[in-house]
């Protein structure tokens, strides 16, 4: 199996019973993942850079 980013040989990681694969050429995860945000909105690079200038 090729790695669907740079077409290198994937390796495959498993641990218990999950299992994924990782490309070490590139990096690729094929990880599967939820984003689900929590909490607050996200700062404004503008809030951000503020924050940064006045610590």
């Amino acid at each position: 199996m090729n790695c669907p980013r740079c077409q290198g040989s994937l390796e495959e990681l498993s641990l218990g019973d999950v299992s994924t694969v990782m490309c070490p050429h590139c990096g690729f995860a094929d990880i599967p993942v939820d984003h689900i945000p929590e909490g607050e909105e996200p700062e404004s690079w503008r809030e951000a850079f503020n924050r940064f200038y006045e610590g």
